[in-house]
């Protein structure tokens, strides 16, 4: 397949490191093992291999979306591709979903949600810090060649969002989420999918809490996804000795409708989850509802 001019694509030598490079007629591309002309690799195309001046062989492949969030410029920590994949998953997203995204970081989560929901579908992105702002659109615009018309970036405080519009999905990447809970409730639609990304266990027990003291929210779940490659070389075949482990913490959840709450759950607490008032309101409760 040819690779134009202006396109990017990934070289990886033959000890699997490799490089994003940006296509341009005359210029070089400087690594380890030597210089590689564009123009080489602009007539090896997709699938093709070419040589360093040292002699280091590189394949040649458009960079895969996974491939690219990994190692594109960041303005904060990177949403990671294992990560992303089940908050698209979690949110139900799809051709057509209308989805609102506050804390953009580098737009390693926007560019899987624009790809996911396509021409028909919407993202509005929300961001705080202006540095993050513009580092996501570059990298958004780096990728996929063009600004997508269905995007729409805007630098504000969630909490200070307004917009008639009702979302399918709210993705939070906050250090507060729990504060915000009542402006997702505000701009999601009913039965409309609340996904958080959180860093740590503190965090996620208090917005998973606050959840529940809403009655607004169907019960949360949290989660956290692993990534481990396998070695495979002939009969040695083992797990990798490095791995993709925690990144992050998922917690999801879906909106009742307006003045609808939540059915309490007919099971008991865990015992010193919670303090012994809480277990006694709640035990009163459930002799209620029998």
């Amino acid at each position: 397949m040819n690779i134009s001019l202006g396109a990017l694509v990934t070289i990886t030598d033959q000890k699997g490191r490799s490089h994003t490079v940006t296509l341009e007629s005359g210029k070089q591309f400087f690594t380890n093992h030597g210089s590689i002309n564009h123009d080489e690799i602009l007539n090896a195309g997709e699938g093709g291999v070419v040589a360093s001046s040292s002699g280091m062989l590189y394949t040649i492949f458009t960079p895969a979306l996974q491939d690219f969030v990994v190692g594109m410029p960041r303005g904060a920590a990177v949403i990671y591709p294992k990560d992303a994949a089940q908050i698209v998953e979690l949110g139900d997203m799809k051709p057509g979903s209308k989805v609102l995204e506050a804390g953009v970081g580098s737009g390693s989560l926007t560019l899987h949600i624009l790809r996911t929901i396509g021409d028909s579908g919407s993202l509005t992105s929300c961001e705080i810090r202006e540095e993050f702002l513009k580092v996501a659109s570059k990298n958004v615009e780096r990728y996929l060649g063009y600004v997508p018309k269905n995007w729409n970036l805007v630098l504000t405080d969630i909490s200070e969002f307004s917009s008639d519009e009702k979302f399918d999905c709210i993705v939070l990447d906050l250090l507060n989420p729990w504060d915000m809970i009542d402006v997702v409730y505000k701009h999601l639609r009913p039965g409309g999918h609340f996904v958080s990304y959180l860093a740590t266990t503190t965090q996620m027990s208090k917005l998973v809490e606050a959840l529940k003291e809403t009655n607004n929210w169907t019960d949360a779940i949290a989660s956290e996804t692993l990534y481990r490659e396998w070695h495979l070389q002939g009969l040695a075949v083992r797990p990798k000795h490095r791995m993709n482990g925690h990144t992050g913490f998922l917690v999801h959840s879906r909106r009742m409708a307006d003045g609808v709450a939540v059915p309490a759950r007919r099971q008991k607490p865990a015992k010193g989850a919670y303090g012994a008032d809480y277990i006694t309101k709640q035990s009163e409760e459930a002799e209620e509802d029998k």
